[in-house]
């Protein structure tokens, strides 16, 4: 029996709203890199761990959700997974250095990764097979609201209190989303009788899985900032990187009980469309990554402002969503979807790297929508495209692997983007400071009227000069900064361009209702 009324509607409610705070978590501390950097004392380079510690932890649970639900049981999972969140965020909200807050946003990446990955399953338990891929639909505009949101709700908060609360307000949705799990969602049958002795936990993966993507994600992001192998933690957490992932890519290859079945990755369809769903992944984290810092550090935007500019693409995000549920539930081929999410990323990526300095608000709109148009064909589709030509059996493999990856390419594009803007930032600076140079005569004529209007303002002769060459760099560092962000835009293109021969390795099939049903079933 399926529920009705009133306690499927609060299941929707409670899944929904799930999802959502888990994905708003994602990107609502871009906005506030600053405030947090200044509070805690730390540079913004540094404080994107903020940001890379939560994806890092997503990255990990979530290809181990389905054992996790299989041990413990699916309710007390995912109750256990609403306290884990609500807690951290507390401890977020009450940290007094960068590394106590990275440490509690890992811990709380561990339960956020947990709400998204069962919250769908339990949504479409709650529906019949045939009305699942509108169930579909309603989940997708979820995936699509919460990271686009978050750089909003985030800006209101930093621009109108001060930077815990955005941990802070999830407490009472996460002690609201505990109560209504208890109450609301029933235990499945599977779950009143399990024999915890007949399952493995395979300890070793595990381990290996969270050593080498740690190391990894440090590697990258820390690389640059300390000249990479001239750096004795780059040189020993290097080959660590490559023995953990590695011996976890061996050891699911050989286990009776993997964590993950790397063995469905034999299917070209599936390998092809995880590389994309990768730089999915890497498009969307980053770029709404870098929207915010570039905004705010360049053109003087408030948190709250370079929320709002977001928006545009949250609504076409949202509009797509139902209909591509819809048209994909009634046979339409995944591939067109994915091919169209393609190229609006592209030239989101190069239209975006066309801005300048006085770029105006309404200038964005434009570059935001093709995101939201890119982002919206390419989530729920690319899950659907993964399992083209899979068995059922391995079906729930190949959407693990799936959302894993898109997860783990939003961890790589934060700090790659990271990485590339400060590598991008030093050459711009040294060749803008060419034209600096005493002996040029528009430099001097420039140096002359900038010091005039210091002197205007009762400036003595030596103060004045010095500030007009104060302020010179200051446009030139700003100028260099600015350039180097256009620069991260073209690079997301270019993963897009690079990846396009990928797209002629997917299969066409459509994917009827019932396969649909299956996908949304077994996702997550």
């Amino acid at each position: 029996m399926y529920p009705t009324g009133l306690k499927r509607a609060m299941i929707v409610f409670t899944t929904i709203s799930a999802a959502i705070m888990e994905l708003i978590d994602t990107s609502i501390v871009n906005v506030a890199l600053s405030q947090i950097s200044g509070n805690l004392g730390a540079t913004i380079e540094d404080t994107s761990w903020v940001v890379t510690a939560y994806a890092i932890a997503n990255v990990i649970i979530i290809p181990m959700t389905g054992f996790l639900q299989r041990y413990f049981g699916r309710k007390n999972y995912y109750l256990t997974s609403i306290f884990i969140f609500t807690i951290a965020s507390y401890m977020c909200g009450n940290a007094d250095s960068l590394w106590s807050l990275v440490a509690w946003r890992f811990i709380q990446g561990i339960g956020g990764g947990a709400l998204l990955s069962t919250s769908q399953g339990i949504l479409f338990d709650a529906f019949e097979p045939k009305k699942r891929a509108m169930a579909s639909g309603i989940f997708g505009m979820g995936i699509v609201l919460g990271p686009t949101i978050g750089p909003t709700l985030g800006g209101l908060i930093v621009d109108n209190y001060s930077w815990p609360l955005i941990f802070y307000i999830n407490i009472p949705f996460g002690i609201l989303a505990a109560m209504l799990t208890l109450f609301f969602i029933d235990k499945k049958e599977d779950e009143l009788n399990i024999d915890r002795k007949t399952i493995s936990i395979d300890y070793f993966g595990i381990a290996m899985l969270v050593m080498g993507v740690g190391c990894l994600q440090y590697v990258l992001e820390k690389g640059q900032s300390e000249d990479w192998f001239e750096s004795e933690y780059i040189r020993i957490l290097s080959p660590l990187c490559v023995i953990g992932i590695g011996t976890f890519i061996w050891r699911q290859l050989h286990v009776p009980n993997p964590i993950i079945n790397l063995k469905v990755l034999k299917n070209t369809n599936l390998a092809a469309s995880n590389v994309l769903t990768f730089v999915c992944g890497f498009g969307l984290f980053g770029s709404v990554f870098i929207f915010p810092v570039l905004v705010q550090r360049i053109m003087g935007y408030s948190p709250t402002e370079a929320g709002f500019a977001i928006v545009p693409g949250t609504i076409i995000g949202l509009f797509l969503m139902p209909i591509i549920g819809k048209t994909l539930g009634s046979g339409t081929p995944p591939i067109v979807y994915v091919v169209i999410g393609f190229i609006a990323f592209i030239f989101h990526g190069y239209t975006s790297s066309l801005a300048t300095a006085e770029a105006s608000r309404a200038w964005f709109i434009f570059p935001q929508m093709l995101r939201g148009i890119g982002t919206a064909c390419l989530t729920v589709p690319l899950i659907n495209q993964a399992v083209v030509g899979l068995a059922p059996k391995d079906m729930p493999s190949g959407i693990a692997l799936t959302n894993m990856l898109r997860q783990l390419g939003g961890a790589f594009g934060i700090a790659m983007m990271n990485t590339f803007v400060t590598q991008r930032f030093a050459v711009h600076r040294s060749d803008l400071i060419t034209n600096t140079a005493a002996n040029d005569p528009e430099m001097m004529q420039r140096l002359s009227s900038i010091t005039q209007v210091f002197l205007s303002k009762g400036f003595s002769a030596a103060d004045a000069q010095f500030a007009a060459f104060k302020a010179i760099d200051g446009a030139v560092t700003k100028q260099a900064y600015l350039l180097s962000y256009l620069d991260s835009y073209l690079i997301i293109s270019l993963f897009f361009l690079i990846t396009i021969p990928f797209l002629f390795l997917l299969r066409t099939k459509k994917v009827d209702a019932t396969t649909l049903a299956k996908v949304a079933e077994e996702s997550h």
